[in-house]
C-alpha cells in the first residue's frame, strides 16, 4: 500500500489540473497572462502600435513638464496672469 501512494497522489494531481483546465475553458477563462479574443485565439498585440502609444505618452509628458515649469517657475504676476487665462478658457469651454 506504501508504494501505491506517490502513485495515486500523482493520478489525483493531474486530474485536479486536468478537470480545472477543462472547466475554465468550458467557461471562457483565459490563462493567467494570456489574453483571448471572443473565438478563443491568444490576442497578439501590435508591437508597432505599442511603441507608438508609448513614444506619445513619453511626448506628452515632456509637454506637461514644461507647462508646469512654465506656471510655477519665473515672475509671480506671470504666472496670475497665467492663471487667469487658463480660468478663462476653461469657463469658455464650459459655456460651449
Amino acid at each position: 500500500m506504501i508504494e501505491i501512494a506517490p502513485f495515486l497522489m500523482v493520478v489525483a494531481i493531474v486530474a485536479i489540473v486536468s478537470f480545472t483546465r477543462l472547466q475554465r475553458d468550458r467557461l471562457g477563462i483565459p490563462q493567467r497572462g494570456r489574453r483571448r479574443d471572443r473565438y478563443g485565439d491568444v490576442a497578439r498585440q501590435d508591437d508597432g502600435e505599442a511603441d507608438r502609444l508609448r513614444g506619445e505618452v513619453r511626448q506628452l509628458k515632456d509637454r506637461i513638464a514644461v507647462l508646469e515649469a512654465i506656471v510655477t517657475d519665473g515672475d509671480r504676476n506671470r504666472g496670475l496672469s497665467l492663471e487667469r487665462e487658463i480660468e478663462a478658457l476653461r469657463h469658455d469651454r464650459e459655456t460651449r
